[in-house]
């Protein structure tokens, strides 16, 4: 049986309204240790903006990362999958893109989750380096979020 997207996805990925500085979104990625936050407007998808974004569209083109908004740099209109979509397809969508991850919508445009390549190597080889990564992340994520005891 083919595995579905909500599988594998990461759920309530990390977003910033689009009027927010890029400044302010590296210290979101930052501290969530993450490469990409999704841009909302009133909750709906409008864009994503990574952390190669921010250095590329941002600082060297000589933006101001205080005064400059992720609207202005993010890639618009990106391409998303559904939960109950089969993960061959969000593969062969970022494998024909180049893509290393995809905003997780509803039919009715709800944003429910993330799915990145490291999802999907975790899915697929359990044991292969990326998805080794991939599970160390989450795992100090975790770990970083667990109560701590006296």
């Amino acid at each position: 049986m083919t595995r579905r997207v909500h599988e594998v996805m990461t759920r309530n990925p990390v977003t910033v309204e689009r009027l927010t500085s890029l400044a302010e979104a590296a210290r979101v990625m930052r501290d969530a240790d993450i490469g990409d936050v999704l841009v909302v407007e009133d909750g709906r998808l409008r864009g994503i903006v990574t952390d190669r974004d921010l250095v590329v569209r941002g600082l060297a083109e000589d933006r101001d990362p205080a005064e400059t908004t992720v609207q202005a740099i993010c890639s618009t209109e990106p391409l998303t999958v559904g939960p109950d979509d089969h993960v061959d397809e969000a593969v062969d969508l970022m494998r024909r893109h180049a893509l290393r991850r995809l905003p997780v919508q509803t039919g009715s445009g709800e944003l429910v989750g993330i799915v990145t390549l490291g999802d999907l190597e975790v899915e697929r080889d359990p044991g292969s380096p990326l998805a080794s990564i991939a599970a160390a992340a989450a795992a100090a994520a975790a770990a970083e979020e667990a109560p701590r005891g006296r």
